[in-house]
């Protein structure tokens, strides 16, 4: 059996035709009301109606409930002399149930609008006789007149390029879009109270810097027109909320955006979004007890669950996240590589040639291991996984090992094979902090655009005293495509980076 062949609709004579409408309701008198008042919701009618067997047709004529409700016209269905609408407001959808004699007028010029129309409506609560609760309707007025129209319900908007472009239709056509976003506002929510409620104080800092610092990235530029001063959009805020610690305010953290100049993919936009926090006096030991805590809080409180799917794996964050050093995880997955070859440069080369990783010039041993950790391991950490011991030169902002003073201690959380959050105990020595940012200095003069600035005032806030204190950065966006089961890190972003469309 073939599908049937629907016809080729003409969107812009469908736009033409509602233009004429709108035109006649202009004349009529006020197009775009702006009085209506609204007194209820879908979602919360139909939770408080729920009970079929209670709220029944008979029950619900006997003690009638008026309500107030407008939304978009989604689904229209005209009998004559009765019609059944559905609209959707921002929290779901319900049926309205709409009749001559109940209308008179109205119900003539209701017949004219179109799906996308934006109605309010006031009547009594029913039960039709399939069950469905309904608002039948005493008045019904148009609203706002949509002069687009959405996209039909067989096809619906399947374009993904098309659904990042027109998120405002995504976001009516596709409930499984609007679920994440709600999500989405749900976790960064249940974040804040989590933090909150361990005497953080939520801060903000400048988004515009001199100096780009924080992390290693290359920067955004713009320009201060009243100074005549460029200035860089912040890649991270980690030294101006260090500054903060220093000043005595010992636990803190900003939700902020960060912009980083790099390439755009299923997990990178040029702007994204970070949890980042500090503590006085904890270790990175307890960042990464704090970090489990509240991403495992957080899921329980949005999804109630645990156990998550993504990218076909299942994930369970509600066990101990596993501990595990770089070292040891690079040992275990290239078995190649012999231990003492480690902090050999030349031997590390080699294995690098023969693993087919691009080595630059200026890459020590512990650059080096980072490359082989990504390109060998990082995609195979399913399940939590903190990744310890980082070695000094890509770590510069963190405290050296005790024990081992060319590694750090620093974690990055990875879980489904990719990186979550990244946290250490922070670098409070001022001249060690100096010397390291010199060497980022040389590093950029080599021609590494990632490589930090050397920033004198942090150092000379340093040089005041920052207390032991431990620091984390949680990206948003890919917590919520964990959260989501989402692939693409455009489909948890309301509007993702794209090229203008005439690009």
């Amino acid at each position: 059996m073939t599908e049937p062949t629907i016809a080729p609709v003409d969107e812009n004579q469908l736009i033409a035709e509602r233009r004429g409408k709108l035109k006649a309701i202009r004349d009529q008198g006020i197009a775009f009301p702006n009085d209506f008042k609204r007194g209820d919701y879908a979602a919360d009618l139909q939770a408080e109606f729920a009970n079929k067997e209670h709220w029944t047709a008979e029950v619900l004529e006997a003690t009638p409930r008026r309500v107030q409700i407008a939304g978009r016209m989604l689904l229209k269905r005209v009998m004559g002399k009765a019609s059944f609408v559905q609209i959707q407001d921002m929290s779901g959808r319900i049926q309205l149930y709409l009749t001559a004699n109940d209308l008179g007028e109205s119900y003539d010029a209701f017949k004219g609008w179109d799906i996308g129309d934006i109605v309010g409506v006031a009547g009594v609560l029913t039960r039709t006789k399939t069950g469905e609760l309904s608002v039948k309707a005493s008045t019904l007025r148009l609203l706002t007149k949509s002069l687009r129209p959405l996209p039909d319900k067989f096809h619906g908007l399947s374009d993904v390029e098309q659904r990042y472009r027109m998120r405002y239709v995504d976001l009516i056509v596709n409930p499984e879009a609007r679920d994440v976003f709600i999500k989405r506002s749900k976790i960064v929510s249940a974040m804040r109270s989590w933090l909150d409620a361990r005497r953080f104080l939520e801060v903000e800092t400048p988004m515009m810097h001199y100096i780009p610092g924080g992390a290693t990235a290359k920067p955004f530029m713009t320009h201060h027109n009243a100074l005549d001063l460029d200035l860089y959009l912040r890649v991270a805020p980690e030294l101006y909320l260090k500054r903060l610690t220093v000043g005595g305010l010992e636990r803190i953290y900003e939700i902020n955006r960060n912009f980083r100049n790099e390439g755009v993919s299923t997990r990178h936009n040029p702007e994204f979004t970070m949890l980042e926090l500090y503590e006085a006096y904890a270790t990175y030991t307890e960042i990464m007890d704090l970090t489990e805590g509240v991403i495992r809080d957080v899921a329980t409180s949005v999804l109630g669950t645990n156990a998550l799917t993504w990218d076909g794996n299942a994930i369970n964050i509600g066990p101990a996240f596993r501990r595990w050093s770089m070292t040891e995880a690079v040992l275990e997955h290239n078995p190649e590589i012999q231990r003492a070859e480690l902090r050999d440069l030349d031997a590390m080369r080699r294995h690098c040639e023969r693993l087919k990783i691009h080595v630059k010039k200026g890459y020590g041993w512990g650059k080096i291991l980072l490359e082989i950790f990504e390109k060998t391991v990082e995609h195979t950490l399913i399940q939590p996984t903190f990744i310890t011991d980082h070695p000094v030169e890509v770590s510069p902002l963190a405290r050296a090992n005790d024990v081992d003073s060319e590694l750090t201690d620093r974690f990055e959380l990875f879980i489904g094979g990719k990186e979550i959050a990244n946290g250490f105990s922070e670098l409070n020595d001022a001249e060690d902090q100096a010397a390291r940012f010199q060497a980022q200095v040389e590093q950029k003069d080599g021609g590494d655009d990632e490589a930090m600035h050397f920033d004198a005032d942090y150092i000379r806030a340093l040089e005041v005293g920052l207390p032991p204190t431990g620091g984390l950065g949680i990206g948003i966006d890919r917590l919520v495509m964990l959260l989501t089961g989402s692939d693409s890190i455009r489909d948890v972003l309301l509007f993702p980076y794209m090229r203008p469309e005439s690009a």
